[in-house]
């Protein structure tokens, strides 16, 4: 009777276990199962990086990366303008001569009397024997005799001429005469060298 009675709770224990040690072997399968997922890395930020990122976040505004300074259009300018006050600055043209005689500017602007004798120059057509530039062809090289004759000697050859050089007298030239003073002051600053070309214009 008490190994009946044995075996009848034994029996008993065995069915009640079985679930409990089934349901214990389903989940250990199921978690057995269930596939592993590897963590992404995740890169660590600059201490700028986080700054900027941390800025951008409390403003709403998207992060940026800081450039050079020496690459704005600010900072070249800044450069080109120092480079430029670094020059030496270069000394003051001295482009007006004023004589007893002549004014002249930029070497070929002239007064009004020193003009008139420019004309008279060419309507005596002195260019002929003299050259263009005074530098003299037949006749001298005015810019020459100029640095030699005085006004008085000037006037007195342009006047009566060196028929035996070939040299006409302009005593009839109306305009030649009247411009004597004038024409010499136009000779005299071509050979100094202040009336730069034999063209001139009159001086504003």
């Amino acid at each position: 009777m008490k190994r009946f009675f044995a075996m009848t709770v034994l029996a008993i224990f065995t069915t009640l276990a079985l679930p409990v040690a089934s349901s214990d072997q389903a989940e250990a399968a199921t978690q057995t199962q269930k596939p592993k997922v590897k963590k992404k890395p995740v890169a660590k930020k600059s201490a700028a990086g986080a700054t900027a990122a941390g800025a951008a976040a409390a403003t709403g505004a998207p992060a940026t990366t800081a450039t050079p300074a020496t690459n704005t259009p600010a900072a070249t300018t800044a450069t080109t303008a120092a480079q430029e006050a670094a020059k030496p600055a270069e000394p003051a043209a001295t482009d007006v001569v004023k004589t007893d005689l002549y004014t002249v500017a930029e070497g070929f602007r002239v007064d009004e009397k020193t003009m008139n004798g420019f004309r008279a120059w060419r309507a005596a057509a002195c260019d002929r024997c003299h050259g263009p530039n005074q530098e003299g062809m037949v006749g001298p090289a005015l810019i020459d005799s100029l640095k030699r004759l005085t006004r008085d000697e000037f006037k007195a050859t342009v006047t009566n001429g060196r028929l035996e050089k070939g040299m006409p007298g302009f005593s009839t030239s109306e305009q030649v005469v009247k411009n004597l003073d004038n024409l010499y002051a136009y000779l005299k600053g071509r050979s100094d060298g202040n009336i730069k070309k034999a063209k001139v214009i009159p001086l504003d």
